[in-house]
């Protein structure tokens, strides 16, 4: 078929060099000093066109004789170029194949044949993607010397990228090397490698996590529990997990507080969720009263006793216990919402609890003692709760003058302990 057709275009252009040429009517005469040449205008168009076809070819060849140096050298650049990006995608199999001594020698390798190439140096993204390959290596062998030797000259190679793509692989190799510090223990490394990134890089998810796993290494629960919060709202975590694990630094955070100024700062810099959430108001409050401040926590525990009835059963129980331990000095404002709460869960063994020991601490005795009978002996209550519903019964007993059922409610909290 393509024989029929060169067969076809050989006949169209022999038609119509025949029909263009057929004429010969035209004659081009040259005279030089007195010389005279007669041509035929087709001969003299042929002459003129082969003539320049010739001085073309010929400054051609010329041009490619001159300019052979520079394309050997080029030639020579795009091998080493090959060569070195082959080195590079041999060490990245290598590193994902988990033969991390074969990815260290051949990332050095691509390393080196780009240092020995003066038109590769430029190419700062190569460079520190062989340098992050070479150190991840050495990371995973637990050579840290050389890996902070390759990290510290990483930057350099960064910065050259300028603002575009070699920013990137900078921020990235920043990344890692919290992550390699994080793995070596070290928050303090990492927290100052995470600090060197932009707002906008810093505020990614994977930089969060990096984040928070430091403040919690370096026993920082604030900081820690102000990036939860971040990465919850970046849905980092699932809804139960992230609550779990704010509620958990939150008690950490409480834990670390040694005076009430110190908690009464935490509590202000708390997010405005937290001190909605009642289960960790509750341990506030405990914690308060463990450092002696049981007004602050009443008062914290206050706004959840005026709606108790929307909260989860848990979380009833949490404060009630809570209010439990700050129970001294009591006012009698705090009767109404009680009755009213004990009313309306009189099934709850916790705010029974609650209620009976607020009773007891008013020397409201005939009321106090039928709650805490209840409270006392409910199996669902914890048993320290239920520990000081007795010691409270016991009181009571002696008030009356009963030391034989005072000995017995000092007997069955004993038993609890």
């Amino acid at each position: 078929m393509r024989i029929v057709i060169w067969l076809v275009l050989l006949c169209v252009v022999a038609v119509v060099a025949a029909t263009t040429l057929g004429s010969n009517d035209g004659v081009v005469t040259i005279y030089w000093r007195g010389w005279r040449t007669d041509l035929s205008l087709n001969l003299f168009v042929l002459i003129v066109v082969g003539g320049a076809f010739a001085i073309t070819s010929a400054a051609q060849a010329v041009n490619a004789l001159v300019t052979l140096p520079k394309r050997a050298g080029e030639w020579r650049a795009l091998r080493r170029e090959r060569l070195a990006q082959a080195a590079l995608r041999e060490a990245l199999a290598e590193y994902f194949s988990a033969r991390y001594s074969r990815a260290h020698k051949v990332a050095s390798r691509a390393i080196a044949i780009q240092q020995d190439s003066p038109e590769l140096r430029a190419d700062a993204e190569f460079s520190v993607l062989a340098h992050l390959l070479a150190a991840g290596s050495l990371h995973r062998l637990q050579d840290r010397t050389r890996r902070d030797e390759l990290l510290r000259q990483m930057p350099v190679a960064g910065r050259k990228g300028g603002v575009g793509a070699g920013r990137s692989v900078d921020d990235g190799a920043r990344l890692l090397a919290a992550e390699w510090a994080l793995d070596d223990r070290d928050a303090g490394r990492a927290l100052e490698m995470l600090a060197e990134l932009p707002p906008g890089v810093a505020r990614r998810t994977q930089a969060l996590r990096l984040k928070l796993q430091a403040c919690r290494l370096a026993r920082r629960p604030l900081e820690a529990l102000h990036t939860a919060r971040l990465l919850a709202k970046h849905q980092g975590f699932s809804p139960v997990a992230a609550l779990g694990l704010l509620r958990s630094l939150a008690f950490e955070a409480l834990e670390g507080v040694h005076d009430t100024q110190q908690l009464r700062q935490l509590w202000d810099e708390f997010d405005a969720a937290d001190r909605r959430d009642a289960i960790v108001v509750a341990r506030a409050a405990r914690r308060a009263a463990a450092l002696g401040a049981v007004d602050t926590g009443r008062d914290w525990l206050r706004p959840f006793w005026e709606r108790a009835g929307e909260l989860a059963r848990d979380e009833r129980e949490e404060i009630a216990l809570a209010l439990i331990d700050c129970v001294a000095g009591v006012g009698s404002d705090w009767l109404p919402r009680l009755e009213q709460a004990a009313a309306a869960h009189a099934h709850e063994p916790a705010v029974v609890a609650a209620v009976g020991t607020v009773y007891a601490e008013r020397q409201l005795w005939g009321k106090a003692r039928r709650l805490l009978e209840q409270a006392a002996g409910s199996p669902a209550l914890s048993s320290m709760a239920r520990r000081r519903c007795w010691r409270l019964l016991a009181r009571l007993a002696r008030e009356e003058s009963d030391e034989d059922r005072a000995r017995d409610c000092e007997n069955f909290a004993a038993g609890l302990d």
